[in-house]
């Protein structure tokens, strides 16, 4: 079901704390951590704790949460002292999603070049 926890979904376990993760900052309907791959010196993901394959889902079926995600994303760059940075969504596999849980990409911490991410 839609906004479920999903059994294989790596983010819904480290939601769920199944699998660690190094947490900064956490709300009751968000959560973000650092990438374990990073391509910038910060790279943060900022997660909903719903289920949903991708941000255009969760923006059409919880446009609330939605826009957290993107607050939360802004107060993540805050936190972390970035003045400029880069927001992205990946969806779909071609586009680079390789975890089909909607989330937010923060980078920063450097000049970021053209196609990053």
């Amino acid at each position: 079901m839609a906004g479920e926890p999903q059994s294989d979904c790596l983010f819904c376990k480290i939601l769920a704390g199944d699998i660690p993760a190094t947490v900064v900052r956490k709300t009751e309907r968000t959560l973000a951590f650092r990438d374990i791959h990073p391509q910038a010196p910060t790279h943060i993901l900022v997660i909903p704790h719903v289920h949903y394959p991708n941000a255009a889902a969760l923006a059409a079926a919880e446009p609330a949460i939605a826009a957290e995600l993107l607050t939360e994303a802004g107060a993540v760059a805050k936190d972390e002292g970035l003045d400029d940075y880069r927001l992205i969504f990946n969806t779909g596999a071609k586009a680079g999603q390789t975890i089909f849980h909607a989330h937010v990409h923060v980078l920063g911490g450097k000049p970021l070049r053209e196609g990053m991410v």
